[in-house]
């Protein structure tokens, strides 16, 4: 299915924000999710589902000053 990742249009198999973030190899922390605007708790990731065409947000944590 296609959805769209920070703006850009990606091909994905991810069926869930789970599978996706496993796709994409994401770290296990520091890593935030939203579908929609809307913010995904990681402890949903799993039970919440991908649509075709959704509009993705994936924000990294970084260090620095």
């Amino acid at each position: 299915m296609e959805i769209a990742i920070n703006g850009k249009k990606t091909e994905t198999s991810a069926r869930s924000i789970q599978e996706l973030a496993e796709e994409l190899s994401l770290p296990e922390r520091g890593v935030a999710i939203a579908i929609a605007q809307r913010m995904i708790p990681r402890s949903e990731w799993a039970a919440t589902t991908l649509q075709e065409n959704d509009s993705i947000v994936i924000i990294k944590a970084a260090c620095g000053g």
